[in-house]
Order: structure tokens, then C-alpha cells, then sequence
């Protein structure tokens, strides 16, 4: 039977180093009994400073020794709960600051990287977000605590395990991963089987098996053919009814006996349970986020309070909104697209806007990004922010972000029902291809948004076309002529012949030759500056497009 244990300190500095120490964390001096739970994971930037919640870990990328000792000391008079840097040999002013500020200094270990700590931390520290009371235990264990029931399995089986989803993510490991051969610990760094492996197990039929059946398979390190396994692998499914969930590997050798297989048969039914805990917490927390965002967004009915559970009450609030590209046909994808991007969008604005609230509405992402006192111009970070989450995301996620507008100094729902219609006006003009850029806010793009409300004002008058616009476009339907295209190309370039001919990919005898014939055939004057406005204007509201 697997047994209660001591429930671990929540998201405390000393869990961080009991469930990534010796794989990824050495302490190097300091206390790492810090008390207080962790409020967050920032990464410096002495550039643009970061907002520091409180007992925050605080990354130092690319401190040096030289260098640590003043690090050391701005962080402290920011009340972190610790640092980490890379491994190095720490100076004597530097233990003698750590012991005097109460916090430690922990050393990334090499052939680790930054992201991969980042991720980690943030899901050692994310049981917290479940919103469980303490006394909530399934197995006697922390309610949807993954690591915890890894070390609880490690210890019932003696072999250090990961519990996998069904993608080969890593979506908690035990202890003792050390004791296992390098493909476990890189698994473990790149919380990912590496793509090699994965192939070579799918090659072996071993994933086939696993999902077939239910009892442990064993893979005997000669068939995987690489110096990089050199232990033994025992691995079970973890299941709920029908549908496999993920999987639990461990490094054991020696013969699978009986006793060895009900521990496995038993840790997988443990394991299913508190997979579920965590996917129906994850739903409950999405839902609950989207609910109160929503209500702030809208001005609904306890706005007021939905940004003080929000912990955005008192606070300049910025709003953002991301779109994908509409596509009818795959309607399902998209849906689920729009929550990657929005988990995506969160990730990237908690790790540098700890407060941030972002949800996905009516098939648009918006944030909800608190501006930090003393930061410049908060539209400016805004789309320094937004830019940086577009190349992040690349290719795989091609969205468009747009920036709202900031109120005052204190937080008003008012304010923040503004900077979303802002948002959207922005977004708009991205969404209808009116600008190259992916990244934009008001200033960019008020004179589209401007002629985009001027359409809808026309639509809604059932204003129709007149004149020589008018008489082009009846023209253009019975010739083909293509005069429409070349007018507009023309007054696009602003009378350049030779950069619209190169639009339109035709003479530049040929385009004066249409501009002779626009001019026959309407009476159009296209040397009169009002008349040349007037026709521009008539194309971009009234024409179809």
C-alpha cells in the first residue's frame, strides 16, 4: 500500500531544492530554510526592472562572479526569498551577505539552461494555484501533487520514476535522478523524452505495448542500442477507465517480481486520480479566470470585486488582445489554438508582469497587464512585451497583438472597459490585413481604425457609391479592365507612375495609358488634389473589398 507522508512546505525554498537539487540546484550558501512561501519566479533585468512579488526566487542570468556580490545585494533590498545563478565559487562578502539578508544562493548546474529552470520552477510552484485547503489528500497525499507522488513512488518502488503524459512530457520526476544513466537526467533537464528516444521506443513497439496493456513493461537498455541508457526501464500506463492519461517510468534493475508489479499496478491507480485532480483544477481555474476577466472587461455586475480577486484592484491596468487568423474550416482547431496561445500569452507576461490575468473570450485573448510605478511609458513596455511574445511564438501561433490605453495612476473599471475598446480597434485593423506589422497600438493605426468606422457608419446609412467611382467600378465589371486596381494603386503610391506600375507588375506606359482612360471614361480630374481625395476616400469606405 502506498502510505501518507509528511506533506512537504508549500511552495517553500527548501522544497524548490528537494525536488530539483542535485539535477539541476546546488545550494551555495545561505539559508535554505527561508520561511515564506515563494511568490513568484522573476528573471532580473537591471534594464527594465521587473515587478518583485514578495519572497520571490530571482533568476540571474548572466552573472558572473565578479558581479554577484552587488547582485546579491540589489536583490536582497528587493526581499527576494532567494537567487539563483550559475554554479561558481562564491566569495566570503558574498556568504556574509546572504546570512545577513536571510537568503540563499543556489547554482544552476551546467548543461542546464535558463528556460528549463524556468519551467520547472513554475511547476514545482504551481500545486499552489489549485486553490486546495491542506487537508485535501487523495492516497494521503497533497491533492494533485505530482511531485510528491513521485517521491512517494520512488521511495515505495527504491528507484527513481517520472510520471510522463501521453506525449512523452515529463510532468513531474522523483528524487535520486542522479542514481539514473544520462538519458534520464537530460528527460529530466528537457522535462521532454528526447525526440531519439521517443523514436526508438516507438520503433521497439514499446509505446504499442504500454498502451495495450495493463501490467508493467520492462525495456532491457541492449534493445535501445545507445551508450545514453544503460539502466534498466520499467513502465507502466496510467489509465481512467479507457483513456490512457500518461505513464510512469522508473530506473530499476533486476527482475520485475510480483510484489514489484502490484507497487506499479497500485502507483498508477494513485497517479490517475491526482491526474484528474489537476486537469479538473486546471479546468476550474481557466473557467473561474475567464469568468472574472470577463466581468472586469464587460463592466458587469461586481467588476469592482472580480479585480480585487484578480489582484488587480488599485492598480493601472493595460489591457491587451491577441487574435488568431479566422479560418471557417477547421473551427475545432482554431478553438484550441486560441487556449495555446492563450496559456502561451500567460507564461510569457507572469515571468516578467507577475499579476497578470489573461483569458480567452469570444475567440479573442486579452491580458489584463498591471503597469509597474516608474516603468516609462506603459504603452511603450506594452508593445516591447508584445513583440517579444510574437517572436517567441513564431510561426506556430500566428497572431496579432494589439495594445490597449492606460488610465490613471488607481485602477477603474471604467479605465479598463476603455483600454479594451482601444484594444479592439487596434485589433481590427491587424485582423483585417489594413497594416504589415503583427504588433500594434492606437497610434499606429488611427487613421484605418478611423476609415474602418467610417465604412461601418456608411453600411449602416446604406450609403451606396456615386460618381466617377461609381461609373469605374460598372465599367471595370463589364470590361475587366482592371482601372479600379490601377487608380487605387496609383493614388496609393501618390502619383509615383513608376512605384505603382511596379505594384501592379505592368508598364509604366501601360498604367498612364489607364490613367488617360479612368479620366475619358468618369471625367475624373486626377490633377485636382479634392477630387483625388475624394475618389481615395470613396474606395477605401463605399468600395467592395
Amino acid at each position: 500500500m502506498l502510505r501518507a507522508v509528511n506533506q512537504r512546505p508549500r511552495a517553500s525554498l527548501g522544497r524548490v531544492l528537494d525536488d530539483l537539487g542535485d539535477t539541476l540546484l546546488e545550494l551555495l550558501c545561505g539559508d535554505p530554510e527561508h520561511p515564506g512561501e515563494i511568490g513568484g519566479v522573476v528573471i532580473d533585468d537591471p534594464v527594465d526592472e521587473p515587478a518583485f512579488p514578495p519572497q520571490a526566487i530571482a533568476l540571474g542570468v548572466g552573472v558572473t562572479a565578479d558581479g554577484l556580490a552587488d547582485f546579491v545585494a540589489r536583490m536582497a533590498g528587493h526581499g527576494v526569498a532567494g537567487v539563483v545563478v550559475r554554479s561558481m565559487e562564491v566569495a566570503d562578502v558574498v556568504r556574509r551577505q546572504a546570512d545577513a539578508s536571510g537568503l540563499a544562493v543556489l547554482g544552476l548546474r551546467r548543461g542546464a539552461t535558463w528556460a528549463q529552470l524556468t519551467a520547472l520552477l513554475r511547476s514545482v510552484l504551481a500545486y499552489d494555484d489549485l486553490g486546495t485547503g491542506d487537508d485535501e489528500s487523495l492516497g494521503g497525499l497533497p491533492s494533485g501533487d505530482l511531485f510528491a507522488v513521485a517521491n512517494a513512488v520512488a521511495a515505495l518502488l527504491d528507484a527513481p520514476i517520472t510520471i510522463e503524459d501521453r506525449n512523452s512530457r515529463v510532468l513531474a520526476f522523483s528524487g535520486r535522478q542522479e542514481e539514473a544513466d544520462p538519458s534520464r537526467v537530460e528527460t529530466v533537464i528537457g522535462r521532454q523524452v528526447p525526440e531519439r528516444y521517443a523514436r526508438l521506443l516507438t520503433e521497439l513497439g514499446v509505446f504499442r505495448e504500454l498502451y495495450r496493456q495493463h501490467r508493467p513493461v520492462v525495456i532491457d537498455p541492449r534493445s535501445m542500442d545507445t551508450d545514453a541508457i544503460t539502466r534498466q526501464r520499467v513502465a507502466i500506463a496510467v489509465r481512467a477507465g479507457d483513456e490512457v492519461l500518461g505513464s510512469i517510468w522508473a530506473v530499476m534493475d533486476g527482475e520485475l517480481t510480483p510484489e514489484r508489479t502490484a507497487a506499479l499496478t497500485e502507483a498508477a491507480q494513485l497517479v490517475a486520480l491526482h491526474l484528474l485532480r489537476v486537469r479538473a483544477g486546471a479546468d476550474v481555474r481557466r473557467r473561474l479566470r475567464t469568468d472574472l476577466v470577463s466581468t472586469a472587461l464587460e463592466r458587469g455586475a461586481g467588476a469592482s470585486d472580480a479585480l480585487v480577486r484578480l489582484g488587480l484592484s488599485g492598480r493601472a491596468v493595460i489591457v491587451l488582445a491577441a487574435s488568431l487568423p479566422p479560418d471557417d474550416e477547421r473551427v475545432t482547431e482554431r478553438a484550441a489554438e486560441l487556449d495555446r496561445l492563450a496559456d502561451a500569452m500567460a507564461v510569457h507576461l507572469t515571468a516578467t508582469v507577475p499579476g497578470a490575468a489573461v483569458a480567452p473570450i469570444g475567440g479573442v485573448v486579452y491580458a489584463l497587464v498591471p503597469v509597474p510605478s516608474g516603468a516609462g511609458d506603459p504603452e511603450e513596455r506594452a508593445l516591447r512585451l508584445s513583440e517579444d511574445f510574437r517572436e517567441r511564438v513564431g510561426a506556430n501561433l500566428p497572431a496579432v497583438v494589439a495594445v490597449g490605453s492606460v488610465g490613471p495612476t488607481s485602477a477603474q473599471v471604467g479605465d479598463i472597459v476603455h483600454s479594451r475598446a482601444v484594444a479592439d480597434r487596434v485589433l481590427r485593423v491587424l485582423r483585417e490585413g489594413h497594416l504589415s506589422a503583427r504588433v500594434a497600438r492606437l497610434a499606429d493605426v488611427q487613421t484605418q481604425s478611423l476609415l474602418l468606422e467610417l465604412r461601418d457608419l456608411a453600411t449602416s446609412r446604406g450609403e451606396k457609391l456615386t460618381g466617377p467611382v461609381a461609373a469605374l467600378i460598372e465599367y471595370d465589371e463589364r470590361s475587366a479592365g482592371g482601372l479600379v486596381e490601377s487608380l487605387e494603386a496609383w493614388l496609393d503610391a501618390q502619383g509615383d507612375v513608376a512605384k505603382a506600375a511596379g505594384a501592379l507588375f505592368i508598364h509604366q506606359n501601360t498604367l498612364r495609358y489607364r490613367l488617360r482612360r479612368i479620366t475619358a471614361i468618369t471625367g475624373l480630374d486626377l490633377t485636382d488634389p479634392e477630387q483625388r481625395f475624394a475618389a481615395m476616400l470613396q474606395l477605401r469606405v463605399l468600395a467592395p473589398r
